[in-house]
């Protein structure tokens, strides 16, 4: 089970609520099964169905990580008017098997559901996740 602390969940659904109706993209880190960090990335797709971090965010982020001695747990994006599953795309770009693929289905009533997945070599899986309160 992966633990989202209750102030990230909400970071995670204030991005996706700004980018819509374009999908947002960030990276998730921490230690064990705790997320302690929230990366928003840059979604240079700029789509509706799609999203591509910048590449050199997103070693800025990874060296970060290292420096801090934490490890990439997930990776997040939304779904705007899509459901909270993994899409071909998604499954053929989950570059990283140890991360969770976090989604954020994102309605235009800016409604959102959160749902996480594991991704290994082409077969999803649901990930439990668990949103315990900022200071649990």
């Amino acid at each position: 089970m992966l633990r989202i602390p209750s102030d990230i969940v909400e970071e995670m659904i204030a991005h996706a609520r700004a980018d819509f109706p374009r999908e947002c993209c960030g990276i998730l880190a921490g230690k064990d099964d705790r997320i302690s960090r929230i990366y928003q990335m840059t979604n240079t797709d700029k789509s509706r169905v799609s999203y591509l971090m910048d590449p050199k965010e997103q070693i800025k982020v990874f060296k970060e990580i290292r420096t801090l001695g934490i490890e990439l747990k997930a990776i997040y994006h939304s779904h705007p008017n899509h459901p909270a599953y993994p899409s071909t795309t998604d499954v053929e770009l989950a570059y990283y098997p140890e991360a969770v693929y976090i989604i954020i289905s994102i309605n235009n009533s800016m409604e959102t559901k959160i749902r996480g997945f594991r991704i290994l070599d082409e077969e999803i899986t649901e990930a439990e996740l668990s949103f315990p309160p900022h200071h649990a």
